[in-house]
């Protein structure tokens, strides 16, 4: 069986589990459930921290796991990306006391506050900037430098409302822009499975980001339709029982629905129709 590592709580824990289901996988009902045989689809989830997921698969102990690319990448384990995964989307950036700081350069010789010291590291490292220390902080980052543990932190920013509440802003360039991933261990041959789970989770991601999209237009303006509507290969054109008519079929992007449904109305398409995708594989 593949050997799959889900988070078991967190902001990861709901959505990952929502697209496994999606892609026809069986999920627990009890959250105290640790190990979930799915002997179907031949495969076994295990539910661990989502810090320690890629730590997990690097070791081999799983086979692949769900986790962000941030704790990835802090986790030095020998885990890689493998597929990205489309949410839980931030930005991991610097911040300080308001109006004290304006480039990174300045983080150099100052004490760095964080929950990802091997990424922060890593990243000045790269600017050959050295810091006077890097504290690791397992929460409330935010309240580092009012207490004095250090000058300047390096933190997960979605709103910044938080931030702006201790009195802080941030700054610089962003040091990471993380979103859950797939990560699979990088020093072994993929695991067999894996590329079924692949094109699963590839056929979610699609039918999340795309719709089916079908109407009725004049022939004479099928080309003209189908420049709106390319599809991914190419549109179905039907003859309708009115030979002066076709109907046409394409899958659009989701965020251009109603964008290409006035294009059409307007170039003479009628009885334009959308539907939701489950699920697909292309």
């Amino acid at each position: 069986m593949l050997r799959i590592a889900v988070p078991n709580k967190g902001s990861l824990s709901e959505p990952a589990t929502e697209m496994l289901k999606e892609a026809g996988y069986r999920q627990r009902r009890d959250s105290r459930e640790l190990v979930l045989p799915d002997p179907d689809n031949d495969v076994e989830f295990f539910f661990l921290r989502p810090r320690d997921i890629a730590v997990y698969v690097g070791a081999g102990t799983v086979d692949v796991g769900i986790t962000g690319r941030d704790l990835m990448l802090d986790s030095e384990s020998a885990a890689v990306e493998h597929l990205p995964l489309g949410f839980a989307r931030s930005t991991f950036r610097f911040a300080g006391t308001a109006g004290e700081w304006t480039d990174v350069a300045q983080v150099g010789g100052r004490r760095v506050a964080t929950s990802y010291p091997v990424l922060v590291r890593a990243y000045l490292r790269s600017l050959g900037i050295e810091p006077a220390g890097v504290v690791r902080l397992d929460g409330a980052v935010e309240s580092a430098i009012r207490l004095g543990v250090a000058d300047v932190i390096a933190d997960v920013v979605e709103t910044g409302t938080t931030l702006r509440a201790a009195g802080l802003e941030i700054f610089a360039e962003p040091i990471l822009r993380s979103e859950a991933v797939l990560v699979r261990r990088s020093d072994v041959d993929e695991p067999a499975g894996l590329d079924i789970l692949t094109r699963r989770i590839q056929g979610v991601l699609t039918a999340r980001e795309y719709v089916l999209m079908d109407y009725d237009v004049p022939l004479g303006l099928v080309d003209d339709a189908v420049a709106i509507t390319p599809g991914l290969e190419s549109p179905t054109v039907s003859p309708l029982h009115n030979r002066d008519w076709a109907a046409v079929r394409a899958m659009v992007r989701r965020d251009q629905t109603n964008r290409v449904m006035d294009s059409l109305y307007d170039i003479g398409a009628r009885a334009i129709l959308v539907t939701s995708i489950h699920a697909c594989r292309l």
